[in-house]
């Protein structure tokens, strides 16, 4: 009974709240959406914990999705030795930047006293999912190994009946403890994104990549004004 609730009932629920919240908040907030970042606050700590927080979290979350989207590809990559063996290392390694990032970025928000006045319940609570979500993939990858091997074989096919609305949850349910709760916090983690900042991504400013290049005219000599002391630069704007 819990596995349905679980790996069924929780999955569909999170894609819904997902699909429902994103939509909702995005007509009635669009233009507030965003990451709320505290980098005007405090800038070193935040550079050096968001880079490998980040590198870590978008390798690994496309390595899944390569091998949900293409498993008989990834089994016949780790038919060889050497590949399986570089494929969980990487995996392993960027599981590891992505723990060292989250824990400088903690460590961080609770020392800055002005951070932990700007701190809410829910980034509390995100930090505790995310800590969660990337301590058992470590703990997967170290206690049972080969995930790269087995993850097509066994989550592919459930994560696709969820999709295609005929969940079959047997291989799922017979996965270790760790293997259930990286799923389940997963999940739980999906369902809070529309009410989280995780909603920027959704929203990420894709026009950028293709729109033309700005021109910018300085009116004023860019080496010099490094040194300048004075309140204003450049030509004073008039009233016409």
């Amino acid at each position: 009974m819990s596995n349905n609730f679980f790996f069924i009932g929780l999955p569909y629920a999170a894609l819904v709240v997902l699909l429902v919240g994103s939509i909702m908040r995005y007509m009635n907030l669009g233009f507030k959406i965003s990451s709320l970042s505290s980098q005007f606050l405090e800038g070193k700590e935040l550079f050096y914990g968001s880079r490998p927080f980040h590198w870590g979290l978008v390798f690994l979350f496309f390595g899944h999705l390569v091998a949900f989207l293409f498993p008989r590809s990834v089994i016949a990559w780790n038919s060889v030795p050497v590949r399986l063996l570089i494929l969980e290392v990487s995996a392993l390694g960027f599981g590891l930047s992505a723990l060292f990032g989250l824990l400088i970025l903690v460590v961080r928000r609770a020392k800055n006293r002005r951070l932990i006045m700007v701190t809410s319940k829910m980034d509390v609570f995100v930090y505790v999912l995310l800590f969660t979500q990337i301590v058992s993939g470590l703990w997967v990858a170290y206690f049972v190994r080969w995930g790269s091997a087995w993850f097509p074989a066994v989550l592919t096919p459930y994560l696709k009946s969820i999709f295609l609305f005929d969940p079959d949850i047997a291989g799922v349910a017979a996965m270790p403890l760790s293997v259930k709760i990286h799923i389940v916090s997963a999940f739980t983690l999906i369902g809070m994104i529309p009410f989280t900042r995780f909603m920027h991504f959704l929203v990420y400013p894709f026009r950028y990549f293709y729109r033309p290049y700005q021109y910018v005219i300085w009116n004023w000599d860019r080496k010099k004004i490094r040194s300048s002391r004075k309140l204003v630069n450049g030509v004073r704007s008039k009233n016409n």
